[in-house]
């Protein structure tokens, strides 16, 4: 039933999605198959595969081929549309000069700038990033691995310790008695939980388990301590898009800095006033 909801909502995110790639399209680069005719002209299959891929958003929700069922109409109406405009001349109105010189200018922008970002948020320089920026300040800390189970109630609780001290196992009872669905909780630094839970968790050794219910804001806890260790900077590709993120503002502010030096910038008020230069920042 929820499946059905979700593909019946995603159609229109398909119509929508299809009709948007209709306002950038690019001729295929290579014909994968004929999805359509339209008074003679070729929809590819592999254009509407590139409506499909172009849109990652759909494709983590619907399977390409319910895609293309929806998206082969989308596309034969488009086709017919520009045909149409085409046997109007609509090219040489003025509205249609005027939005395509806008298109050029938005497209040229949009292309310089990912350019410039491709060329120099490079591997290299992400690694340098990461190594420079992050390894090399990283702070080790003390990680704490443990397991829980939670309950709601001290009586329980002290009834699952009972258990324990006569030997059973702790995953065993963790299944039959916990609230939580995350019983082992991997590892974590005493900031990152709440103090009763670290205080009762840094008094324990490694394979101990709390002798009393731990109280929080949660419930009551019963905590088995699995290891200690020294946290590690987390890999490169973990923070890979994060840093590629960074690098690219840099070179986005980067740029515009060195195209303002580099030009000639009259500003005016709307009284037609010639504004001030900016000083800059030192």
């Amino acid at each position: 039933m929820q499946r059905k909801y979700i593909l019946a909502g995603s159609a229109a995110v398909v119509v929508v999605a299809v009709a948007a790639f209709f306002a950038c399209k690019v001729n295929a680069q290579k014909n994968d198959g004929v999805a359509a005719r339209v008074n003679g002209e070729v929809i590819t299959v592999e254009e509407i595969r590139k409506g499909y891929t172009d849109n990652p958003q759909i494709a983590a929700q619907v399977p390409f081929n319910e895609f293309y069922e929806k998206a082969v109409d989308v596309f034969v109406n488009g086709k017919l549309l520009y045909q149409a405009a085409t046997k109007a001349n609509i090219e040489s109105t003025a509205q249609y000069q005027e939005e395509l010189k806008t298109a050029k200018e938005d497209l040229a922008r949009k292309v310089f700038l990912e350019k410039t970002v491709e060329e120099k948020v490079s591997p290299a320089a992400v690694e340098k990033f990461y190594q420079d920026e992050y390894v090399s300040k990283f702070e080790s800390k003390k990680e704490m691995g443990a397991k829980h189970i939670l309950l709601d109630n001290e009586k329980t609780a002290k009834e699952v310790i009972s258990k324990l001290n006569k030997g059973e196992d702790f995953d065993k009872l963790a299944k039959e008695y916990t609230k939580d669905k995350t019983v082992d909780l991997g590892y974590f630094t005493e900031d990152l939980m709440v103090p009763e839970f670290t205080a009762a968790a840094s008094s324990l050794k490694v394979g101990e388990y709390s002798k009393k219910p731990v109280k929080t804001q949660f419930g009551y806890h019963v905590i088995k301590l699995t290891d200690i260790r020294d946290s590690s900077p987390l890999p490169m590709s973990d923070l890979e898009p994060q840093i590629k993120n960074i690098l690219s503002q840099q070179v986005v502010a980067e740029t515009f800095d060195k195209l303002h030096k580099e030009s000639t910038i009259e500003k005016f008020d709307l009284n037609g006033k010639k504004m001030p230069e900016a000083k800059e920042e030192k």
